[in-house]
C-alpha cells in the first residue's frame, strides 16, 4: 500500500473516531430519520358529517376563531365511544378535582418538569451509545431505558394474583406472550 493511501486511511479513521466521540448538547437516543418533504399523515383528521338542523332559527351566530360543530375531536370521540363523558375531561371540570387532590396529597413541586428534564438530559448524556452506534446513528433508546421499563405482563400477573380486578386488560390466555 502506498504511503499516501495509508496516511489517507489513517486520517479517515481518526476523523471517524473523533466525530463519533463528539458530545451533543441534547443526545438523541432514538435516531429516527424523518423525511421533511412528506406530509404528516397524523395531522390530517376527517371532519364530522354535516347536519341539517330542523329549524335554522336555533343556530348559534358564527364566532370568528371559534370551534365548529364538524371540527374533529378525536379525544372526546374516543372517550364517548368507550362509554365515558367527554365533558368530564375539560380542564377545570369537576371530574378532575378528586384526581388532582389525590395527586397533590403529599405536596406539589412547581419545578418538577424542569428538574426531571435536567435529570433526563444528564441520563441521556451518560447513555448516549457506544462509539460505533453514534457513528452509524444506531437506535439506542430502548437499551438505554431498559432497566426503567415495566414488564407489563408480569405486573398484570402480580395484580391478578393479589385478586385485584383488571377490567381493561385482556383476559388470560388471549395474548400468546401473556402469562396464563
Amino acid at each position: 500500500m502506498r504511503p499516501l493511501a495509508r496516511a489517507g486511511m489513517a486520517g479517515l479513521a481518526i476523523m471517524l473516531a473523533l466525530s463519533a466521540c463528539a458530545r451533543h448538547e441534547d443526545p438523541q437516543l432514538m435516531n429516527v430519520q424523518s423525511n421533511l418533504g412528506s406530509p404528516d399523515e397524523f395531522s390530517i383528521l376527517p371532519t364530522k358529517p354535516l347536519e341539517q338542523p330542523s329549524d335554522r332559527t336555533y343556530l348559534p351566530p358564527p364566532t370568528p376563531g371559534g370551534t365548529n360543530r364538524v371540527d374533529p375531536t378525536p379525544q372526546d370521540d374516543a372517550i364517548a365511544a368507550l362509554g365515558g363523558n367527554p365533558n368530564a375531561t375539560r380542564r377545570g371540570s369537576a371530574g378532575d378535582g378528586a384526581l388532582l387532590n389525590h395527586a397533590a396529597r403529599n405536596g406539589l413541586d412547581p419545578d418538577i418538569r424542569t428538574e426531571l428534564a435536567a435529570e433526563d438530559l444528564e441520563y441521556r448524556r451518560r447513555h448516549n451509545g457506544r462509539v460505533m452506534e453514534r457513528a452509524f446513528n444506531v437506535n439506542v433508546y430502548y437499551r438505554s431505558y431498559e432497566r426503567m421499563s415495566l414488564d407489563q405482563y408480569a405486573e398484570l400477573l402480580r395484580w391478578r394474583r393479589l385478586g385485584i380486578a383488571t377490567p381493561s386488560a385482556p383476559p388470560p390466555g388471549l395474548s400468546p406472550d401473556q402469562p396464563q
